[in-house]
């Protein structure tokens, strides 16, 4: 990798932001197309966050990748936000057009097309949302543009589970429920379990959502979080013989629209996948 005055600088956002794979995907994303660009992580805290979107133009930064918890507050910094981001009302893209900063939301594409690489039929099922921050409103839109029939959003606070149930049923016209986790203990059986929250995320392994009791009534079970590879949710659902599948394929078809709104083009996605199976990211 070649660093000179002609460098382009890209990064992500967030905090925490240590777990993060998404400079080595992009780094090694760059080079093998040949492009002078370098993709770094920066922990920025929420009362900086404004501070830092300045930065993306003080500094000519020229893309940006944002993570929780900063995917809805960051909206209100940008030039311009994209349908698919206004409908989320979560950016995790932001590109510097010549000092114009856009935001976009490419979670959506990444969530549904992970779905349909493993053969995960949505349509008619039930579906329960654990979270009910930006990230479960990507899953949302993902799981209603794939024909799910109901969704029942579970939170901490029964005040953003209500907010967000309110969204779907506006503004997706999916029929749903907003409940509390505890709630989840009345349900008989759930098709599909996604966890959109940060619980169980590295370093905190040892925490999931929502108990063994719950999990074992789920026929699937997704959860966004790739790191660690198996989150203390989804081994209760191995444990359960139920399937399961982690957010490593959302990250990588995620970052590749990433790739893609920055540079016009698409990642060699067998490059990267090499890549990280030899730091052991990929089994």
């Amino acid at each position: 990798m070649r660093i000179d005055t002609k460098t382009d600088i890209y990064g992500i956002i967030g905090h925490p932001i240590g777990h993060s794979l998404s400079p080595l995907i992009h780094n090694a994303a760059f080079e093998s197309n040949n492009l002078n660009s370098v993709y770094v992580s920066f922990d920025v805290y929420e009362e900086n966050l404004k501070d830092a979107i300045l930065g993306i133009k003080a500094l000519g930064i020229k893309g940006i990748n944002v993570t929780v918890p900063h995917k809805e507050n960051v909206i209100k910094y940008l030039d311009y936000v994209s349908d698919e981001a206004k409908l989320i009302g979560a950016v995790n893209t932001i590109k510097n057009n010549n000092g114009i900063l856009e935001g976009y939301n490419t979670d959506v594409t990444g969530f549904s097309e992970s779905l349909k690489e493993h053969g995960i039929e949505v349509e008619g099922k039930n579906a329960v949302i654990l979270g009910a921050g930006g990230a479960a409103r990507a899953v949302a839109v993902g799981l209603s543009l794939a024909g799910v029939r109901t969704i029942i959003v579970a939170n901490r606070s029964k005040e953003k589970a209500r907010n967000l149930s309110t969204y779907i049923k506006n503004n997706l016209g999916i029929n749903c429920i907003d409940v509390t986790y505890d709630d989840l203990n009345q349900l008989e059986e759930i098709d599909i379990l996604v966890n959109a929250t940060s619980v169980g995320m590295s370093p905190n392994i040892n925490l999931s959502p929502v108990d063994e009791n719950v999990v074992v009534k789920a026929k699937f079970v997704y959860d966004i979080i790739y790191n660690p590879e198996k989150t203390l949710l989804l081994s209760y659902a191995e444990k359960c013989g139920i399937r399961n599948l982690n957010g490593f394929d959302m990250l990588i078809n995620q970052a590749n629209h990433s790739f893609k709104i920055w540079t016009g083009v698409n990642f060699n996605r067998s490059i990267i996948l090499n890549i990280l199976k030899k730091k052991d990211f990929v089994k």
